[in-house]
């Protein structure tokens, strides 16, 4: 099975060079797409010719639409550039499909392993396990059920809450492998204040405050 995997970056000089060799040692047949939303450092040059790069209108939403249209694969897999993939990631990814699962998302961990963080990390998974699946999961997802919802809406932020809102009623698979994410919000205060804080946009998304606000906000917390 082949599974095309899309990557949404923007000026990641400091994350490319460790997604690139992990890319380069990955076991499974992939067709790997980068989505550029215009980056100005030195990404591009990094990534060279080794791996397709789409041209895209800059921001996260678009630019995983924009490779998902153009991808060959039946299967897609979305993942941020800074996230350390398993390599286990296409035999399960295959295997879920194959016997029936649609959409799902990878166990999360992460890089920062100080106070409050295996909280953290445990009610991350169980809140993927009831159907909420974050973009630093690793979201996969057949490209006719994507098609089907209409890819990620086109928000400037929670793009992939709101994705996972709209899969209501189609059962998620969490697969047994963990991704591991930047954890570097968390270390710059109290993982405590941070987790309260993003439990506390995702309400005001859901209560309709303007999603630019919401934006603004969360660029603070980062």
């Amino acid at each position: 099975m082949k599974i095309s995997l899309i990557i949404p970056i923007y000026n990641e000089s400091s994350t490319i060079e460790a997604m690139l060799r992990q890319l380069d040692a990955l076991p499974g047949d992939w067709e790997i797409l980068f989505a550029d939303g215009g980056s100005t450092d030195d990404t591009l040059a990094k990534i060279g010719s080794r791996y397709p790069v789409l041209k895209c209108p800059k921001g996260r939403a678009n630019q995983m639409n924009f490779a998902a249209k153009q991808a060959s694969a039946d299967v897609l897999w979305f993942v941020h550039c800074d996230s350390r993939i398993p390599v286990e990631a296409h035999c399960q990814i295959s295997a879920a499909v194959e016997t029936g699962a649609r959409w799902g998302c990878f166990h999360i961990g992460f890089d920062y392993q100080g106070p409050f963080m295996g909280c953290n990390t445990y009610l991350s998974n169980r809140r993927a396990r009831k159907g909420i699946a974050f973009g630093d999961q690793g979201i996969w997802v057949t490209k006719s059920l994507f098609g089907e919802k209409g890819g990620f809406p086109d928000l400037p932020i929670m793009e992939d809450y709101e994705f996972s809102r709209r899969m209501k009623g189609i059962p998620i698979c969490q697969l047994p492998g963990t991704i591991i994410t930047s954890g570097r919000r968390y270390e710059k205060r109290c993982p405590l204040i941070t987790m309260w804080q993003m439990f506390y946009l995702r309400c005001l998304y859901r209560s309709g405050v303007d999603i630019r606000e919401i934006a603004r906000r969360y660029r603070d917390i980062r």
